[in-house]
């Protein structure tokens, strides 16, 4: 397989493909509509997760303390009213089972990438701030995405109100996540770092990018679905390669968002992962 051939292949997929490929600390060995806007879907999840953590450095917030379970939030949208989450469209039941008690923040941050908990994002989004997430989209070097709202604030949407992601700035996140374990980095101490990658690492959605690699290699990942939209970026860990970035943001009839069903959305990202894993020696 060449670039040319995946690329071609692509070319055939309804909608827009957009991928990032690469080494850490390296210009990208392949791109795809690396910079194409997509909806976010849950792969924004990731910048909260790195803002929760920034502000534990800064001593701003403490991940261990315990904090109410609502299911209540403010609009993005100025003078709108309060939104809540519906538990059908969320995918931890663990979160919703503490509503009217306490969790903390380390859990509930925990429960957002490893279950992609809805519920769970809004309450660290509203302890965190989305000006501090956008602060953290900056700092990784991200030029074109954007965390404007809760999930499913829905008087924001209709305000024009968004999430915006591009590969590129996916693997930027997360390749800033990754290079920070080893050095300090502008997102926080490698200490930090570490631990937001383990938690990455823990993902148990794996239907699209680890799907496309050998059992037990690891990917520190997360991925992102609804109807007509299926991404996944992550850090690939091989025993017998250096780490290598990927982020593949598909928007396609071919995503029909459900969580429970490996769709042909899945298969594609499997594949493109299969493809480059093959040239992992290469990169």
């Amino acid at each position: 397989m060449t670039w040319d051939d995946l690329d071609a292949h692509l070319d055939g997929v309804p909608g827009t493909v957009s991928a990032y490929v690469g080494r850490l600390h390296a210009p990208p060995t392949w791109t795809r509509h690396a910079d194409a806007g997509h909806y976010a879907a849950s792969t924004m999840k990731v910048a909260v997760l790195a803002t929760l953590h920034r502000a534990a450095e800064a001593g701003t917030l403490d991940l261990d303390a315990p904090v109410p379970v609502v299911n209540d939030f403010a609009s993005a949208q100025p003078g709108a009213p309060r939104f809540a989450n519906a538990q059908p469209y969320d995918n931890d039941d663990a979160v919703w089972d503490r509503i009217g008690g306490t969790a903390t923040l380390r859990w509930l941050a925990d429960r957002m990438i490893v279950r992609s908990s809805n519920l769970a994002t809004n309450l660290v989004l509203g302890h965190v701030g989305l000006p501090a997430v956008a602060e953290v989209w900056a700092l990784a070097g991200a030029r074109n995405s954007v965390t404007g709202r809760g999930i499913e604030d829905f008087a924001a949407r209709e305000a024009g109100i968004t999430n915006t992601v591009t590969a590129a700035d996916l693997a930027a996140l997360l390749g800033a996540l990754a290079t920070g374990a080893d050095t300090p980095g502008p997102l926080a101490s490698p200490a930090a770092c570490t631990t937001m990658l383990d938690v990455l690492l823990a993902q148990e959605h794996r239907e699209d990018l680890a799907a496309g690699l050998p059992t037990g290699t690891r990917i520190a990942h997360k991925n992102g679905w609804v109807r007509g939209v299926r991404h996944a970026a992550g850090v690939v860990l091989p025993d017998d390669a250096p780490p290598y970035l990927i982020a593949v943001c598909t928007t396609t009839d071919l995503a029909d968002g459900d969580d429970q069903v490996e769709d042909d959305a899945c298969l594609l990202l499997a594949h493109i992962s299969a493809q480059v894993w093959a040239a992992r020696h290469h990169l």
